[in-house]
């Protein structure tokens, strides 16, 4: 697959910019554009393929936000990144009309933590033919941290994405283009991140590239104690152990540093397949 001049033989890094005042690790942090070409220059000059440009959060309880709003926020940076930088771009979003206007200002890639369930998502997607990332998530955004229940979480994470691709390729996207990721921390516990993190391999046979986003995210403050802006060990072993597992690109928001531990597990993993 190539996003943007991007061919990925390689697993590479994703860098998270969130130009929101509400996401949960960096909130109004970069919500100003100059604030947040700061951000994207300093995340591609620390090594990151992709740099994903999200508007709207999406962690519990977090406030909707309108479709123009968003357009608002994410069209000029991308616009910006693309005209300034040397790095693919992807915008995270759900909504149609804020996918066609991204890809309009020169975004590469789709990243859709409803994997274009939202109404309209799946046509923007086709007539687009831009690669594109379904998530799993149980429930919605604002309530989905509440009661999440599963028999066996890998599998039916495994169930659910196997029939969203089978959904997308049939409505017309080209099956090469799609990316899944298990979505950690979207409708899951603790145990169900660390359940689906130990057996990440079984996702690899839904034969698509595999995306994990699990930097900073409370799982990792449950096991360790710490607050987000002090994950930064966790995150870095939580990536290394996905990449080990198969995944292709890690969304982070400390690239230079997982950048690092990505090219000694690299090295290793070269030399033992030697």
């Amino acid at each position: 697959m190539q996003i943007g001049t991007l061919e990925f033989d390689i697993p590479v890094v994703m860098g998270i910019l969130n130009v929101t005042p509400d996401s949960f690790a960096d909130g109004g942090r970069f919500l100003a554009p100059a604030d947040a070409m700061r951000q994207a220059e300093a995340m591609a000059d620390a090594g990151a393929a992709i740099i994903d440009v999200g508007g709207e959060s999406t962690r519990p309880g977090a406030a909707n936000v309108s479709e123009q709003e968003e357009m608002d926020r994410v069209v000029p940076i991308i616009a910006a990144i693309r005209k300034s930088l040397d790095v693919s771009v992807s915008v995270d979003t759900s909504k149609a009309s804020v996918m066609r206007a991204a890809v309009g200002a020169g975004a590469d890639m789709i990243n859709d933590v409803r994997a274009l369930r939202e109404a309209g998502a799946l046509d923007a997607a086709v007539d687009l033919q831009k690669p594109v990332c379904l998530m799993h998530m149980q429930g919605q955004p604002r309530t989905m941290q509440e009661n999440p229940l599963y028999k066996d979480v890998t599998a039916e994470v495994a169930e659910f994405l196997e029939d969203r691709i089978r959904v997308c390729v049939a409505a017309g996207l080209n099956r090469e283009l799609i990316i899944v990721d298990p979505g950690f921390g979207f409708g899951k516990s603790h145990s169900h991140n660390v359940e689906l993190l130990a057996n990440l391999r079984q996702l690899r046979d839904l034969g698509q590239p595999l995306l994990v986003g699990i930097s900073r995210k409370s799982t990792l403050g449950h096991l360790t104690g710490r607050i987000a802006g002090d994950r930064l060990p966790a995150s870095i072993a939580a990536a290394v152990v996905a990449v080990t597992s198969g995944a292709q690109i890690v969304r982070v928001h400390d690239v230079a540093e997982t950048v690092d531990a990505l090219k000694v597990g690299r090295a290793v993993m070269e030399a033992a397949a030697n």
